[in-house]
């Protein structure tokens, strides 16, 4: 089944709901929000059903922000499944920085296998398939890098008190350069060796952080649990991530 799954197939799906979402994010657009308060604007909505119109047509599981009722019960049997976000950083959508993504991913059991990473507002695509490598708009990762610093990546709204503390303390003879930066877009710039190392230690949810993880570990780097060091896994029975490391 993998073996038939072509990155190009995906990554056009991707910039379809990434064409629709722009025609959104150019003119004033509804915002509701849902029952924890966050966010919903109609490009999510536009954009989780095509994506979903599209990926069904693999006949695989699908688990998305829109559709995340599933049963444990049902999901734990799943041996391939596709773990999507519609739109990660709804706030940087709504507040039009452009740092808002479209993330696809495939899970095989609980590791991801394929990614992508879509900024349309940015023209920015990653992608990745397990034993094909990692793409950034085309070009081959990791990027090369000339440069003396030591570059960390955080997210711009939840830069809190642990995380300062822990970017403190990070041992490197190199001077620290701070790039606050929105979105899943974090980990495709640890991907792509433009950053260093991104820790997030603040909640997040699996299909904020699967399609840009399949990203990551296709060059060879990792997303693990802060506090086991073990990498991230998913379809767990709470699709709650632990705090992590990228690097």
């Amino acid at each position: 089944m993998f073996s038939q799954i072509n990155l190009k197939d995906i990554t056009s799906i991707a910039i379809k709901a990434g064409k629709n979402v722009l025609e959104i994010y150019n003119k004033d657009f509804k915002i509701s929000y849902k029952d924890d308060n966050s966010p919903l604007s109609e490009a999510d909505i536009i954009s989780n059903e095509i994506i979903y119109k599209e990926l069904v047509k693999f006949n695989i599981p699908i688990l998305s922000e829109e559709n995340k009722t599933i049963p444990y019960e049902e999901r734990k049997n799943w041996e391939y499944f596709w773990c999507i976000d519609p739109i990660d950083g709804t706030k940087e959508f709504i507040n039009k920085n452009g740092e808002f993504t479209i993330n696809i991913a495939l899970i095989c059991k609980d590791t991801p296998v394929l990614g992508v990473v879509y900024a349309p507002a940015l023209d920015l695509l990653y992608s990745a398939k397990k034993g094909e490598g990692a793409f950034k708009n085309g070009i081959k990762l990791p990027l090369q890098r000339n440069d003396d610093f030591y570059k960390i990546v955080a997210s711009k709204s939840h830069l809190n008190e642990q995380t300062k503390d822990f970017i403190d303390n990070i041992p490197t003879t190199k001077q620290k350069e701070f790039i606050s930066m929105g979105s899943s877009l974090k980990l495709c710039l640890v991907a792509s060796n433009e950053a260093d190392i991104y820790p997030r230690l603040a909640p997040t949810m699996e299909w904020d952080v699967a399609a840009a993880d399949a990203i990551v570990r296709e060059v060879g780097k990792m997303t693990y649990d802060f506090y086991t060091k073990k990498p991230l896994v998913y379809n767990k029975e709470n699709l709650l991530n632990p705090y992590f490391i990228v690097e």
